[in-house]
Order: structure tokens, then C-alpha cells, then sequence
């Protein structure tokens, strides 16, 4: 994607660089200049809601939003557990405010804590990404922000349709992803029933561990140097008690006649 975006804006430059190379530059100063202006205009509204989330975190309130949404979070991620449901309750919060920059660094913190070391994505995490990406927004602070710095008579007349449009995509996508968890997984289900009908209760064992494997070794030679101290002090007693049970010798006989 970089190598992308590095080919298009060299091409987009060496044009306006050969055809007007004054229009060029003005552009560019026009552009960064703009960009600056925007920066410092949204950064009053984002350390508002950033503050406002990291508030309620400290609050606890969190917890109380967790319980709100468990229901809808449970049914759509119904393999994570208390502290990751958390981070995605924050993140689909500050989605329906509109800050997806905010959001996007607590889904990167719920799907490293759902990730397993599978090389595979899961059901669960693309359910997140799929959610993130359709952003389901009932307040578009951030859309509002700009609107409402470039001049807008109204900044927020686009509320309805924006709620429309982020409803249907957002469940366009949970749809989208449930069908296609079905799909794909339903071979792998089949490959999992197959082994566990193929094999009897108890003998697929998971991979040994490096301790495992050591435990194992050290109670075989502990089994061993049992059974060899018992064969040692099974020998003892049989050489000990062959002089009790031998006949008197011919010197004792003679002295006593």
C-alpha cells in the first residue's frame, strides 16, 4: 500500500511539475497551510472527548457502558472475555461519537488481546475490523468540526442521512461477516468432528511441553532406581540367611564327639 501511494503522488507531482510549476507549488503551500489550520481547529474537539473517554475510565464508568451494550457485544463477539468486550465498548462508543481516530487505538488493543498466535484472523476479529471500518455514527463530532471550519451555514443538517447510510453499512457488514464465518468454518468443523469420531476419548493429546517432556524423564528414572532398590534389597536377605540354613561343618561335629 505505501509503494502505492509513493507511485501516485510522484506521478501526480511530475505532472503538475512539467505542466505549471508555479501552480504546483502555490498548491502544495496552499495545501500544507490548510492542513495546519485544520489540525489546530480539531485539536481543541478531540482533547475534549479524549479527556471525556479517559474520565470515564478512571470513573469506572466504563464497566457500567459494558453492561449497557453486553447483550449486542456478547452475541457479536462471543468468544472474548470481560477486559477485551471492555476495549471494544470504548471503541464502538467513540465511534457513535464520530472520533475514529480515537477508536482506532482501542480496537488495536482488543484484537491483540483476542489474538491467539493462530496465523489465521478470527471470527471475532474480523467482526471488529468490519464494525470499525462501517463506523455506525449517531453524533459525527469530527464531521461536524470540519464542516463547521470550512465555513458551513450549517454544519450538522447531514445528521439523518449520515445515521441511515452507517445503520445499513454496519449491518450490511455483521451480516456479511456471520455468513462467511459460516461458510469457511463449516470444513473445518466437519475436519474436527471427523477426528474426534475417527479417535477414542482421550487419545488425541495435545504437544508436549519442554517441561512436560522433562517431568516425564525424571519420574521414568525414578521409577527405575525404585525397581532396582527393590531387586537389590530382594537379593540382601537370601545371602544373609544361606549361612543360617547351611549344615554344620565336619570340625564342629568332630569336637562335639
Amino acid at each position: 500500500m505505501a509503494i502505492i501511494w509513493l507511485i501516485m503522488l510522484s506521478a501526480s507531482l511530475g505532472l503538475m511539475l512539467f505542466t505549471d510549476p508555479a501552480a504546483a507549488v502555490n498548491s502544495m503551500i496552499t495545501g500544507a497551510h490548510g492542513a495546519v489550520e485544520l489540525s489546530l481547529n480539531l485539536l481543541a474537539l478531540y482533547a475534549f472527548w479524549l479527556g471525556f473517554f479517559a474520565l470515564i475510565e478512571r470513573l469506572g464508568l466504563s464497566r457500567g457502558l459494558e453492561r449497557l451494550l453486553r447483550p449486542v457485544i456478547s452475541r457479536l463477539f462471543p468468544s472474548c472475555d470481560v477486559e477485551t468486550r471492555k476495549y471494544i465498548t470504548m471503541n464502538v462508543s467513540a465511534n457513535l461519537l464520530g472520533l475514529g481516530n480515537a477508536a482506532t487505538p482501542m480496537a488495536i488493543t482488543a484484537i491483540n488481546r483476542m489474538d491467539d498466535g493462530n496465523p489465521r484472523a478470527s471470527t471475532d476479529m474480523i467482526m471488529l475490523t468490519v464494525i470499525s471500518a462501517t463506523s455506525l455514527q449517531i453524533l459525527p463530532t469530527t464531521v461536524i468540526g470540519m464542516r463547521a471550519t470550512a465555513g458551513s451555514a450549517n454544519p450538522a443538517d447531514f445528521l439523518f442521512p449520515s445515521l441511515v447510510a452507517t445503520v445499513l453499512s454496519t449491518l450490511i457488514g455483521i451480516i456479511g461477516v456471520k455468513i462467511c464465518a459460516r461458510i469457511f468454518d463449516r470444513p473445518r468443523r466437519k475436519k474436527s468432528a471427523v477426528i474426534s469420531q475417527s479417535a477414542p476419548l482421550g487419545s488425541i493429546s495435545p504437544t508436549p511441553t519442554r517441561k512436560k517432556l522433562a517431568r516425564t524423564r525424571r519420574d521414568a528414572c525414578s521409577r527405575s532406581a525404585r525397581a532396582s532398590a527393590r531387586r537389590a534389597n530382594g537379593k540382601r536377605p537370601s545371602s544373609a540367611t544361606s549361612p543360617r540354613s547351611s549344615p554344620p561343618s565336619d570340625t564342629t561335629s568332630e569336637v562335639v564327639s
